[in-house]
């Protein structure tokens, strides 16, 4: 057996493990398995674990709200990041954020991506066949109408 291709793999399990790779997605059989992201707008070390993973796309999201685009199936929590977003802008009058809620909107159009809201896959999919302002609207209202629609606090164990 050539020992350069055995070579070669070891130094490539090697560097995955101290995390001088970027990963796109979270380990196999993990509950969020399904979530992956473009590698060119996340740089997600190999050796970070998927609380952390979560955390660091979070805080991406946070800071710059448009690359939640750049998500497949995004986490509630993502989401939840984005849902934020939407809200400061809101309150901070900068105007709509239809961007943002399209990006939501779209994020639904996959069976697997998990609600962050009861009701809001029912509401995204009562808009399906309008107009993109009529749908952004009907997700607003939605939004609007749940109690502390925002201000929701996670609990880690």
């Amino acid at each position: 057996m050539p020992l350069m291709p055995v070579l070669l793999d070891l130094l490539a399990r090697a560097s995955f493990a101290l995390g001088f790779e970027t990963v796109d997605r979270f380990p196999p059989r993990h509950i969020h398995a399904r979530t992956h992201w473009d590698r060119a707008y996340f740089d997600i070390a190999s050796d970070l674990a998927p609380e952390a993973i979560e955390r660091s796309l979070c805080a991406s999201i946070d800071n710059t709200p448009s690359v939640f685009a750049h998500i497949a199936n995004p986490t509630p929590a993502m989401q939840r990041t984005l849902l934020a977003a939407i809200d400061t802008r809101l309150r901070r009058s900068c105007g709509a954020p239809s961007d943002l809620v399209l990006l939501l909107i779209e994020a639904y159009r996959s069976p697997y991506t998990i609600e962050a809201r009861p009701g809001l896959r029912a509401a995204i999919e009562a808009s399906a066949g309008q107009q993109a302002r009529d749908r952004v609207h009907a997700v607003l209202a939605f939004l609007g109408a749940m109690p502390a629609a925002f201000d929701v606090i996670e609990a880690r164990d």
